[in-house]
């Protein structure tokens, strides 16, 4: 519904009856249209305003001047919810709300709250008075329902959603759309590809919020309700949501991120190679792996052990073996003079027989015992990550038997949690802060803030790195990348898992990855068909967030797949290590500004209606759009090339009109990439770990459009970036003037390099593409000063 007209044929963007604090509107009550949704009461609070309905009421708060919380209880006149994701309450924006016979309204600059005096349904406008969202009329419900001994509510609310608008995030699910439209979308946390995030992105612009960590069912233009996006949690004792607009998503995304906490960087050494297999069995092996690489040359920055080194100890105790890792401090510590990091899976379920089972016993801090007999899941307890206690106490041990012998990364396996793999028997739980019925999805949280909370209280000089199977929403806060869980290793399987990770991205929380190869494989590496699949899947997996081999059965290291196969690998490593400061860069514009790395195409071209339905494309930053491979045996595949812009193929330089399909050569030793012009990407050197300097740098200049692009650099470790200690260089490119400004760097940090080099690149047909350096245009010694280069010019 187009409200510009009401809006200005009622005044309310100007003028009405203005409702001062604490005072209430005695004429509502006569206003109202009856029924049990009819406002009978309006008082005008600091934030918003409380509506007291003829059952129940409801509180609409103005959050920012782009975000509005709608909170209703069924019960009462004061209707109040505590947030385990949102923890920024309202900031201090101008705002006003102004009533009309049939209407009360409220309106900050970019969102406005219209609220029916005769229903209560809330209809969100942006700031032309166009109508985003909306809720049905009598679509909110509490059903009064009992679970074990507590009275409570099965929960629904339903909105009206426009035509053609497509729906992204709600975590990650295994169906393999982008575009949830008409989907049945079941938030509850399961392994594998079942990851609950209550956080959707629309095609209109917004993002929606719905904060209730119980077993929900959204159903979304589904179920014989095309135009319906209905919300159905299993209990609940309010409805609490919180509507973010944008219309960029982007903006949404950062109002979100701003209500629920921001992402903090990586070390820079999170963002190189990572490889890992089920499991290293031995120091032996972690050592003879690593060296592997080195003495081979292959670029490569942390190792990962994965279960069962502590046996016989028993699970949970924390401790490595000693015949098999006898110095495992010493083993950490000969990674590290290799400038290679060191993960480590731990669990957060602890089996009876060890120190730390019997400390968590004492204190109250253990769900039961869960589990069978078989030995990857034994009788063992999960300790209760509601507790505050119990989360100090987890942590407490993970820095007394692990952190203090150099553990740099953790990898927080079976976090949803897995109980005794009986899914949906957290249900039934008791908490500390309750069943876990009604805290059912948001564990992960809660876990991951118990390992990112004690490390930042530990020291400030080690960035928190923690890789994890289950996420809720907030959980960016908590430097928690999530992976896809333990998939199947096939075509089918991969392609799913391309658009199960453009919707988690889209559900706020920006870092996702799988485990290359699948988890589960049944051929081996000197298998042609299952090589294939590994090469496909390692290039897709070197423009995720992160970049890790993982999978049982068979090793996975580069070179058991042979010579040819291991020559493409090693090309699409170093092609990751050459985006380094392209990629880091983009971290920060996602600490920094609420950016997300891999992003879902409706991101970039919202209103390219085209877009909405594509699983298996996504830009990776703002300037690379990835095309992976999914069918066996293909020489090309097509790609959709977004309208509003022109497109260079990346291995020749080749520009291309945006708004059109093509054939993409897609040979078995690449990927259809493709740059959008406009783009300036730093183009690093070649190195064998992220560590080492990044000069001299080529810089790629994409013409054809402007184009803007700001590298950072930091010590690459440690927290003080917190307190500004970085440092930019703005790069901007006027294409009309063909005119290159290097601007003047801004910041410092401890080993910044004071000169460095910058190889320019105009790219065209075979110069600056693929990954091997080009002849530069213009060779710029930098020393912190702006500098121009015009294209034009000879060097």
């Amino acid at each position: 519904m187009d409200r510009r007209r009401f809006v200005q044929a009622t005044g309310l963007a100007a003028v009405g009856a203005m409702l001062p604090t604490g005072v209430a509107a005695v004429a509502a009550e006569k206003q109202g249209g009856g029924g049990g949704s009819r406002v009978v009461r309006i008082r005008r609070e600091a934030h918003g305003v409380l509506l007291v309905l003829a059952t129940g009421a409801l509180r609409v708060m103005v959050y920012s001047d782009r975000v509005i919380r709608v909170l209703f209880s069924p019960v009462g006149d004061d209707p109040q919810h505590e947030s385990l994701a949102v923890i920024h309450g309202p900031e201090k924006v101008a705002w006003q709300v102004n009533t009309t016979a049939e209407h009360i309204v409220i309106t900050a600059k970019h969102i406005t709250a219209l609220i029916n005096r005769s229903t209560a349904a809330v209809e969100f406008l942006d700031a032309n008075g166009r109508t985003f969202l909306a809720e049905q009329a009598g679509g909110r419900s509490m059903l009064p329902v009992k679970f074990k001994d507590v009275a409570t509510y099965r929960v629904r609310q339903k909105f009206a959603i426009q035509p053609g608008e497509a729906i992204f995030g709600l975590g990650e699910h295994p169906e393999g759309v982008a575009n949830n439209r008409g989907q049945i979308v079941h938030l509850a946390q399961r392994n594998p590809t079942h990851i609950a995030i209550p956080v959707l992105m629309s095609s209109m612009g917004y993002g929606l919020f719905w904060d209730n960590p119980a077993m929900t069912v959204v159903k979304v233009g589904a179920d014989k309700q095309p135009d319906v996006l209905s919300w159905n949690s299993h209990v609940g004792s309010v409805i609490d949501y919180y509507v973010m607009y944008g219309p960029n998503l982007d903006d949404a995304i950062a109002q979100w991120r701003n209500l629920s906490g921001a992402v903090p960087m990586f070390g820079r050494w999170g963002w190189g190679f990572w490889q890992s297999k089920e499991h290293y069995n031995t120091q032996l092996q972690v050592l003879g792996v690593a060296n592997e690489y080195r003495s081979m040359k292959i670029p490569m920055d942390g190792i990962i052990q994965d279960w069962f080194y502590w046996a016989p100890f028993p699970w949970g105790s924390n401790k490595f073996d000693p015949v098999r890792y006898p110095r495992p401090t010493e083993m950490i510590g000969e990674l590290h003079r290799e400038r290679i990091h060191f993960m480590i899976s731990v669990w957060a379920k602890f089996a009876p027989g060890s120190a730390n089972y019997n400390l968590l016993k004492k204190s109250d801090a253990l769900y039961p015992i869960t589990g069978d007999k078989a030995s990857w899941n034994p009788h063992a307890a999960y300790y209760d990550a509601f507790n505050p206690l119990a989360r100090r106490l987890y942590w407490s041990l993970l820095n007394k038997d692990l952190f203090s012998k150099g553990v740099d990364a953790w990898w927080l396996d079976a976090s949803e949690p897995e109980l005794g793999a009986q899914w949906g028997q957290f249900a039934n739980i008791k908490t500390y802060m309750g069943w876990g019925a009604f805290v059912y999805n948001a564990y992960p949280l809660m876990h991951t803030g118990a390992v990112y909370n004690g490390q930042r209280q530990v020291t400030d000089q080690k960035r928190v790195m923690i890789l994890t199977r289950s996420a809720w929403a907030g959980q960016q806060r908590h430097a928690a990348i999530c992976w896809s869980g333990d998939i199947q290793g096939d075509f089918p399987t991969f392609a799913r898992q391309i658009p199960a990770g453009i919707n988690f991205c889209l559900s706020g929380i920006p870092y996702w990855n799988t485990d290359i190869g699948g988890f589960f494989i049944h051929q081996s590496p000197a298998d042609p068909a299952y090589r294939e699949l590994f090469i496909r899947w390692f290039q897709f997996g070197a423009f995720c967030p992160m970049f890790r081999v993982h999978g049982t059965n068979y090793p996975k290291e580069m070179w058991r797949f042979g010579p040819p196969a291991m020559a493409i690998l090693e090309k699409f490593d170093r092609l990751r290590y050459h985006l380094l400061p392209y990629i880091y860069s983009v971290a920060w514009m996602v600490t920094n500004q609420g950016y997300t790395m891999l992003r879902g195409l409706v991101m970039d071209f919202r209103t390219d209606s085209k877009v909405y339905d594509i699983p298996d494309q996504f830009m990776f930053g703002p300037a690379v759009l990835v095309n992976p491979v999914t069918k066996a045996g293909a020489v090309s595949r097509q790609v959709y090339l977004p309208e509003a812009t022109q497109w260079y193929d990346f291995w020749t330089g080749k520009m291309l009109a945006g708004g059109q399909n093509v054939d993409a050569p897609a040979a078995i030793d690449s990927l259809p990439l493709y740059i959008r012009a406009g783009s300036i990407i730093p183009f690093g050197p070649s190195v064998q770990n992220a560590e080492e300097p990044a000069d001299p740098i080529e810089l790629r200049i994409y013409g054809g459009a402007n184009g803007e692009f700001t590298p950072y650099e930091d010590e690459g470790d440690g927290y003080d970036y917190e307190k500004g200690t970085y440092a930019i260089i703005t790069f901007t490119w006027d294409d009309k003037a063909g005119k290159l400004t290097i601007g003047e760097r801004h910041g410092t940090f401890p080993g910044m390099l004071n000169h460095r080099t910058f190889r320019i690149v105009f790219v065209g047909p075979d110069h600056g593409t693929g990954i091997e350096p080009a002849q530069p245009d213009h060779i710029v010694h930098y020393d912190g000063h702006a500098v121009v280069v015009r294209k034009n010019t000879k060097m």
